[in-house]
């Protein structure tokens, strides 16, 4: 097994991981991050146990770096996780860390066809959800008896959805399996043997949960419906990035069609949409043209959005593991935020509430919440347009007449790609390119409905 130069290189210079910390804007490996090092230099397979938004990504991706050969043309490792948005999200920081390793992302609701291509390369780390992963090995497009080093992250979640048998097969299917890393955000009873655990390291973080920067709040509605509360909430954050949770999926429409009378801009977000449709929702929110997300628990797990000031339980939690989970949304790292319970006539703060909650005190006179100051720009290429990131800001810059300041966060997906302009010049720059060409190729653009 060859180490990589970049790996030695970097060592040297910068100390382990170094540059790859700094390309993330991140000062220094927190606690449980180096523990996850350290017990990879043992032979053995390791469960990580830590909360919601501690950094668990770089927890399993480090180590996995370390067991990863340079000189290997073959997939050398598996990451399985329950959701098509947490593959997304472990992919782009995969991405960002530049390693020089490839990459591939698989999930229902792509294009496998655009898939199989990308595994043709044989990616030295591949991501994905497990009935599409299962799906890519029985046609032969994976070839498991290279893959080393398997990483079942949220791994308590894909059992809660039903994944046992997908999960079986493809593990099932790693021949060359020799060390596993398990991920969750709570303690999981009991680990199936499919899984293949032998001797094993419990790294157990959960009580290192900064919980004083995450508020818990309580205000009560005296109607059963509670939207005229909801309002009055989102009148307070007063634009600042909020989640709304509910519990039914036919609730989250009916939230968000009404806010959206009321004028409030919002994106709602849940599992029986279209892909299309759930990207993006997601970078609307994560870019600023709506700073209000109605959702359902779907977005509890896999959402890596800094900066989210507020979670509002609509619909109280069913489960604390639920409330955990949804709260793991805000006071990421070491930002602070709020958590706020909605309690209906008859509700009262569920029992696994064991933080203080005090009550929200409204203001006496409540303003609508501030309006966005970005729309999103839909591109229609993408990746497999040769369009990337640079190309995008040179467009609207120069052809959009665009200043640096006016743009905000940029995607560029397989297909197609968002930007964010601000609001006040999308308008002007739309004007502006109307007849213009990118990269020599008229591309279809306009204002993301």
């Amino acid at each position: 097994m060859g180490p990589s130069p970049y790996f030695c290189r970097m060592e040297k210079e910068v100390g382990p991981f170094g540059e790859i910390l700094a390309r993330l804007k991140i000062e220094a490996l927190n606690k449980m991050q180096l523990a996850a090092l350290e017990a990879n230099k043992q032979d053995k397979d390791i469960v990580l146990i830590s909360a919601t938004g501690s950094g668990k990504t770089l927890a399993f991706l480090l180590p996995l770096l370390e067991l990863m050969d340079a000189d290997s043309r073959a997939t050398q490792a598996m990451a399985i996780v329950p959701s098509r948005e947490l593959a997304l999200q472990i992919e782009q920081v995969f991405r960002s860390m530049r390693t020089g390793f490839t990459v591939a992302c698989c999930y229902g609701g792509r294009l496998r066809e655009t898939e199989e291509n990308n595994l043709l390369q044989a990616p030295a780390l591949i991501i994905g959800t497990p009935g599409r992963l299962a799906d890519h090995l029985r046609r032969g497009n994976i070839r498991g008896e290279s893959i080393r080093t398997l990483v079942l992250d949220e791994f308590d979640k894909s059992l809660e959805q039903g994944y046992e048998e997908e999960l079986s097969f493809i593990i099932g299917s790693l021949s060359g399996l020799q060390k596993r890393i398990l991920t969750s955000a709570t303690r999981i009873a009991d680990i199936p043997a499919y899984v293949g655990l032998k001797e094993s390291l419990l790294l157990d973080h959960s009580s290192e949960t900064k919980t004083e920067a995450l508020a818990i709040q309580w205000i009560r509605s005296e109607e059963k419906d509670k939207l005229g509360t909801l309002y009055e909430l989102l009148c307070l954050a007063a634009g600042r990035s909020t989640i709304v949770f509910c519990n039914h999926r036919e609730s989250v429409e009916r939230i968000s069609d009404w806010l959206s009378d009321k004028g409030v801009l919002n994106v709602y977000y849940h599992g029986s949409m279209e892909q299309r449709d759930r990207e993006m929702a997601l970078f609307k929110f994560r870019n600023g043209t709506s700073t209000v997300l109605v959702t359902t628990d779907l977005a509890a797990r896999g959402l890596d959005i800094p900066y989210i000031r507020y979670i509002i339980h609509y619909h109280l939690p069913l489960t604390a593991e639920i409330f955990t989970h949804r709260n793991g949304r805000t006071a990421r790292m070491e930002a602070s935020g709020t958590a706020i319970l909605i309690l209906g006539p008859e509700e009262d703060i569920p029992a696994y509430v064991k933080e203080e909650a005090l009550p929200v005190t409204l203001p006496p006179a409540l303003t609508p919440p501030d309006k966005p100051k970005w729309s999103t720009l839909f591109i229609a290429a993408g990746k497999k347009d040769k369009i990337n990131k640079v190309d995008i800001v040179g467009f609207l810059t120069n052809k959009g007449q665009l200043k640096k300041e006016d743009l905000g966060l940029i995607e560029v997906k397989d297909f197609m790609s968002f930007a964010a302009v601000r609001k006040s010049k999308i308008g002007f720059m739309l004007e502006k390119i109307k007849n213009e060409k990118i990269k020599n190729k008229k591309v279809k653009m306009g204002i993301a409905k």
